[in-house]
């Protein structure tokens, strides 16, 4: 991820020498990608798959984002490589030190169900380079520099699968470890590679990886991109790399955290630590909404990976109000969790995501499966609709009485989604008026179905 406010070709040694056997590995994945002519996508027409995929993705409402790699042995969240200005020679020492024995893909996708959330976003790599997965083009990954050997996101693919959750991969396309990534960008300059390198075998490089992604681990929700704002003038050959990926999976949605309003061959469209349309984190410079599904996402603390000393913990009510009015600029919302380097996510978080999923087993019906309601979000709260019925979602109200502008119509009837006991509403010009008393406030977010 953007930090907060503040390999050659083949497998690669600390020197940049290049091993024969990774050369090989990529040899293979390129002859596979140049058997099969990959078109250009100045005008992407998305397949019926991947327009499914799209309303199932807008649909589903809630994901798990994690961010974990070896940066995590640190407990200095994942730019710890770029803050401390840590050179490559000695941040290769650090996946001797991973070991993460007590990863259980079992439990997390248990926990992700218990939270309501239907899907997961999961660092395949992030800025650093290292691969969280088995791959053949480079031995700067889980399998090979880790005495755990073993690759993670096979084992949480098959367990997804096994419970009917969707895995999306994030990817990162900025590296400070591969010497390639050539001219450097604005970020990675302190560690410590020669300056030299080919920024197109970068590129065949990062396409041979996600083809790997692709082809290996069944089907994917998608990829979800990061770093390009390092360098937004570079030819990263999106096109190309778009069109790979709707090629090898059509149903995958490709999404990109570059901060712009979404590129051709792309599905849909982020917002970092924001709302849809707002920049108040100062990610978000172009905070234009597109036409494609959204997505907001943030932190259940203060930082993406791990970070020992990080206090700020969000409280219940804190997510779900993020949740709502996520639902309410008719987003997705995807929270994030660094695991720790043994594998176990930190006990107030999964006690957090519980709570969550408790909210929504009362709740869900004004949540999943809606889209943005009628009325424009309210310094009270925000609306949701589904089919017929409108939800407004009262978050931040004191008196008895709410004048909710027009919803679309006069309201035949209201209940509280708690309970189910009826409410008073009153239609008038303006729009209606909900009695909302005292007893029927939830601490969270009081939710009123109108049956329109």
């Amino acid at each position: 991820m953007t930090e907060n406010r503040v390999d050659r070709v083949g497998r690669v040694d600390r020197v940049g020498r290049v091993h024969q056997v990774g050369r090989v590995g990529l040899l293979l994945v390129a002859a596979i990608l140049w058997s099969t002519p990959v078109a250009a996508q100045a005008t992407y027409v998305p397949a019926p798959e991947n327009l499914k995929a799209r309303e199932w993705f807008q649909d589903a409402k809630f994901g798990l984002f994690v961010h974990w790699g070896v940066y995590s042995v640190l407990g200095d969240g994942e730019w710890v490589m770029n803050n401390q200005k840590i050179q490559v020679a000695d941040y290769e020492k650090l996946p001797a030190f991973f070991n993460p024995e007590q990863f259980n893909a079992a439990e997390w996708v248990a926990m992700v169900k218990a939270a309501g959330m239907k899907y997961i976003t999961i660092t395949s790599k992030h800025h650093d380079g290292f691969a969280m997965f088995d791959s053949k083009v480079s031995s700067w990954d889980i399998v090979d520099r880790t005495q755990y050997r073993k690759d993670v996101l096979k084992a949480l693919a098959e367990e997804c699968r096994k419970q009917g959750i969707k895995l999306f991969f994030y990817y990162s396309q900025l590296d400070w470890h591969h010497p390639d990534y050539y001219p450097r960008g604005r970020t990675g300059n302190d560690a410590g590679r020669p300056d030299a390198g080919n920024w197109d075998t970068y590129i065949d490089y990062m396409n041979a990886q996600l083809t790997e992604l692709l082809t290996n681990y069944g089907e994917i929700g998608g990829i979800w991109f990061d770093g390009w704002w390092d360098r937004p003038d570079a030819k990263w050959r999106l096109e190309e790399t778009y069109a790979l990926i709707h090629r090898l999976q059509p149903q995958a949605l490709v999404g990109a955290n570059h901060h712009k309003k979404p590129f051709d061959g792309e599905d849909f469209q982020m917002f970092e630590k924001d709302l849809p349309g707002h920049n108040t984190a100062g990610f978000n410079e172009d905070s234009q909404i597109g036409h494609l599904p959204l997505e907001m996402c943030d932190t259940i603390n203060g930082a993406w990976g791990f970070n020992l000393q990080d206090r700020r913990h969000k409280s219940t009510r804190d997510l779900i109000h993020l949740l709502v009015k996520g639902a309410g600029y008719n987003a997705n919302f995807l929270l994030n969790v660094g695991p720790m380097p043994n594998g176990k996510i930190q006990a107030e978080h999964s006690a957090r995501l519980k709570e969550v999923g408790e909210w929504l087993a009362v709740h869900g019906e004004s949540i999943y499966g809606s889209r943005g309601g009628p009325v424009t979000p309210r310094p009270w709260g925000v609306t949701t609709k589904k089919g017929d019925t409108v939800y407004v979602h009262v978050l931040n109200w004191q008196d008895p009485n709410l004048l909710v502008p027009s919803v679309g119509g006069p309201v035949r009837s209201a209940r509280f989604v708690k309970t189910g006991a009826k409410a008073d509403v009153r239609n008038v010009a303006e729009g209606v008026i909900l009695t909302i008393p005292q007893t029927a406030v939830d601490p969270y977010d009081t939710v009123i179905a109108l049956e329109m």
